[in-house]
């Protein structure tokens, strides 16, 4: 007897869980009537009532397969075109200079293969401007933005080999430079350790123009730096929303021979931090890098850049401030302290309308303030329709430079964002500059005349296939 009445007790319990996890409603009603006459006398009625066993579903975390998927192939595909109007940007317009109207293209196919503790990926891309080539155009220019293999350990080690894009923090120093038709890619071998809360990665890169057989000459040659040897550390902390990032890179450029100078090698350094921190709905970053050695010319140079930024993410309305300093020259000596921007996402920095993207001699003081507002029902994984965003620049000089001013000028950019679909956005912006003698001076141009740029972005990235198998 006392053993029936645990085999009871234990069927009840089992009971009261399938009752809970039933997911047709009738079904989970027959089981807890099944359940109430158990705990009564009316047991052996009940049981009278069911005319043959049943199986019943309930929703369970399924096991997991002997022979469980582990490999991944995907293909994925990008069309972008661009429309541009530039009617002052990155190079100011003289008085009677008229507008130019342009589109870039990409198409992009990716091809990826992941399985355990093996990543692949290859990455052929087509760029250009439309009318730039025949239409029965034979020339084949394709281009790899990406071809490399990734192995992994078990404990957090890996190894990435290949062409492939840096990108880290802020992109300010290394960065992906998507706004670039072609974008940035570096043929290089990448080592790490990567846990929740570090990430050490180590970079190098040699670059030749062909097998040589005699000499090891770069100069002239299509990378920027004949080798590269960096290493960067991120913490991530686990109980609060910091982050803290270190970099430092050592740059190599080979110097073109002449007929009083050989060719050589100079060596540049960069060392910084990029710190976020990012409480409920705000993110607060800063960065400080500096660079010392020699330039590609044989100058001493000491540089340095700082910036600081305070952003509120609202879900409707959102805004920051901003501010970037970049050291410049003084005029008063010939080494250099005009801050490098080496290989970082040059757009995202300096305006929209690329006047900065380059080395300023003088240094650069940029002031921003911006808003951004979220229209449109929030979607699943796409977020909402729409977003138009506002932002101001206020320029100036990181250094004063003889007769001229500190102030550079005003650019103001406007851009609107639609999301039409998962794998389709549309993006229109438009920015305008207003500049001083300064800015003439440093830019070219005419400061009296309007000075403006204006863009239309049609953007495809669907995902065409993907196999488990």
């Amino acid at each position: 007897m006392k053993k029936g009445f645990m085999l009871i007790g234990l069927m009840v319990a089992m009971s009261a869980t399938a009752a809970q996890q039933v997911s047709d409603p009738e079904e989970q009603s027959q089981v807890i009537k099944i359940l109430n006459a158990m705990e009564t006398d009316e047991a052996p009625a009940v049981r009278d009532t069911v005319a043959e066993p049943r199986i019943i579903l309930v929703d369970q975390p399924a096991a997991a397969e002997p022979d469980a998927k582990e490999n991944t192939f995907t293909v994925d595909a990008q069309v972008r075109a661009r429309g541009e109007y530039n009617h002052g940007a990155i190079i100011p317009r003289e008085l009677g200079d008229k507008a130019a109207i342009f589109v870039n293209n990409r198409a992009r196919v990716s091809l990826g293969y992941e399985r355990r503790n093996l990543q692949l990926r290859a990455s052929v891309q087509h760029t250009g401007v439309w009318g730039q080539d025949d239409m029965r155009d034979t020339n084949g220019r394709v281009a790899m933005n990406e071809a490399w293999a990734r192995a992994n350990t078990n404990n957090g080690l890996f190894m990435q080999l290949g062409r492939q894009i840096l990108s880290y923090d802020d992109e300010r120093i290394l960065g992906a430079s998507d706004w670039n038709v072609a974008g940035n890619s570096h043929d290089a071998l990448r080592l790490g350790w990567e846990s929740p809360e570090h990430k050490v990665h180590v970079i190098g890169a040699f670059n030749q123009m062909s097998e040589n057989n005699r000499d090891d000459l770069y100069y002239g040659g299509p990378m920027p730096y004949k080798n590269l040897i960096g290493a960067w550390y991120h913490y991530q902390a686990r109980t609060q929303p910091v982050g803290v990032s270190v970099l430092g890179l050592n740059i190599a450029q080979e110097r073109k021979k002449t007929e009083t100078v050989d060719s050589r090698i100079e060596y540049m350094q960069v060392a910084g931090t990029h710190v976020t921190y990012s409480p409920m709905d705000f993110t607060f970053s800063a960065s400080a890098y500096f660079e010392f050695g020699h330039t590609l010319e044989g100058r001493d140079i000491s540089a340095y850049m700082a910036s600081g930024r305070a952003q509120y993410n609202g879900d409707i309305v959102g805004g920051f401030l901003a501010y970037d300093y970049l050291s410049g020259n003084n005029g008063r000596n010939t080494n250099q302290h005009a801050f490098i921007p080496l290989y970082g996402t040059s757009h995202k920095f300096g305006g929209a309308m690329d006047f900065f993207t380059g080395t300023v001699h003088t240094g650069l003081q940029d002031a921003q303030a911006g808003v951004f507002v979220n229209l449109g029902r929030k979607r699943p994984e796409l977020g909402r329709l729409v977003t138009i965003s506002g932002t101001y620049h206020y320029f100036l000089t990181g250094e004063k430079y003889g007769p001229y001013e500190w102030g550079i000028g005003h650019e103001a950019d406007f851009q609107v964002s639609c999301r039409l679909m998962r794998d389709l956005t549309i993006t229109a912006g438009y920015s305008f500059m207003l500049g001083t003698e300064t800015f003439e001076f440093l830019n070219g141009g005419n400061k009296d005349i309007w000075q403006d740029w204006g863009f239309l972005t049609i953007n495809f990235t669907p995902r065409l296939f993907k196999l488990n198998w």
